[in-house]
């Protein structure tokens, strides 16, 4: 391509470029509007506002299926036609997705400030966008001849769970129906991130690490993701049932056992020598460390008779920030990096705005581990924590977006 090429040919030129645009800003929107809402619910800046439904489900949509979806099928948009040595995705296909569920999160804002009614009409588009991608995801995954289709399989069950989840949310906006909604953070959680994250790091985190560390050994044991993924299952399940929280504990330690395996022998401690390396098994380890927050969670609820639940929130926010999120962002960066002809190697800018991302999350889970010892520091510490993540990815967005409307610095197509 020449110089003169508009910027949106650009963003057509590859499947990651709309979508990971689309999440970046998408990223940016989020976190602004909760810092907001924080804010003024503890009354640090301004006022409680009025939204057209209660904050912390517009919080939860927003992230689990307005937010991560955009980074997760831009990642497998360029990946399953690599895994499955198929056919790439038409353009058709991923710009429609991406200009569905992007013009479906501006309605869900609007919604936030009308009502339901339009809050409702986004989450459609967003399903319909989701939809699409769904389609050519599993084109190219039915097509595929004398592939190893475990990871694709794996992550094609991930991504119909996610869709339900999100059918179930839109379902709840025009029923009201608190067992929807309850499905709808229960898949999202348990049987969609989770499972396509950790499918994502089995699959990627010991294949690139073979690629810059020496003497590298490849562990990849398939009957331990099969363990991890039926862990998360039947988690998300039992969250559904009102009764079987003292239960969690009996998945969760398994669940975090293996993590802690895999992690170790993937080589996080090595893994320091190359920062964009690094960035994908600090990201993992997060993932042994709010299963051990959840599982100890369970346990003392189990053991006290359901009098006690330390924790609060901090299991949850360990695995989605530090775990999901620092995962996109990392995965983010080298696909960002690798499919625009530049260097794989993270400058120290981004490595410094990853490593306040870590702080963001410490920040997040303090107030909810340590209650007695923060006491009336807590509410100012879940703005902080939420201001820092603005910050750090509002820099990552400044310094990466701009790569998705401009050409290849290596002149190659794509």
């Amino acid at each position: 391509m020449n110089s003169s090429t508009p910027p949106w040919r650009n963003l057509a030129s590859a499947p990651h470029r709309g979508m990971f645009l689309a999440g970046s800003l998408q990223g940016v929107m989020t976190l602004l509007w909760w810092v907001m809402d924080l804010a003024g619910r503890y009354g640090i800046a301004g006022s409680a506002a009025g939204w057209g439904m209660a904050p912390m489900w517009a919080h939860a949509f927003l992230m689990i299926y307005g937010f991560f979806p955009f980074f997760i099928l831009g990642f497998l948009f360029t990946t399953f036609p690599n895994w499955l040595n198929g056919e790439k995705i038409p353009p058709r296909d991923f710009l429609a997705s991406c200009l569905l569920m992007a013009i479906g999160i501006l309605l869900f804002y609007l919604g936030l400030l009308t009502g339901k009614q339009l809050a409702a009409a986004g989450s459609a588009l967003l399903l319909a966008g989701f939809s699409v991608a769904i389609r050519a995801l599993a084109r190219v995954l039915l097509r595929a001849k004398d592939q190893d289709r475990r990871h694709a399989a794996a992550a094609m069950v991930a991504l119909i769970s996610g869709w339900l989840g999100m059918a179930a949310y839109l379902l709840w906006l025009l029923a009201d129906a608190a067992v929807l909604l309850d499905f709808a953070r229960s898949a999202g959680i348990w049987f969609f991130l989770l499972p396509i994250v950790m499918i994502v790091s089995h699959r990627m985190i010991p294949f690139f690490s073979s690629r810059v560390l020496d003497d590298y050994v490849l562990v990849r044991p398939y009957w331990m993701l099969w363990l991890m993924l039926a862990c998360s299952f039947v988690h998300g399940m039992l969250q559904l049932s009102e009764d079987a929280f003292s239960y969690l504990w009996l998945v969760d330690f398994p669940l975090a056992a293996c993590a802690i395996y895999l992690s170790l022998t993937w080589g996080l401690l090595r893994s320091f020598r190359v920062h964009l390396l690094a960035v994908l098994h600090i990201a993992f380890a997060w993932l042994p460390l709010s299963m051990l927050l959840y599982g100890v969670q369970s346990l003392v609820f189990f053991t006290s008779g359901g009098r006690l639940s330390p924790f609060g929130l901090a299991p949850l926010h360990a695995l989605a920030i530090g775990y999901f999120a620092s995962m996109v962002l990392g995965m983010a960066s080298r696909v960002t990096l690798g499919h625009s002809g530049r260097p794989l190697a993270l400058d120290r800018f981004s490595w410094l705005l990853f490593i306040g991302f870590q702080a963001a999350v410490a920040l997040r889970i303090a107030p909810d581990i340590l209650p007695e010892s923060l006491g009336e520091a807590g509410p100012g510490l879940y703005v902080l924590a939420g201001l820092c993540w603005l910050v750090c990815f509002s820099l990552w967005t400044g310094r990466y977006a701009p790569i998705y409307w401009r050409e290849r610095v290596d002149g190659k197509p794509g």
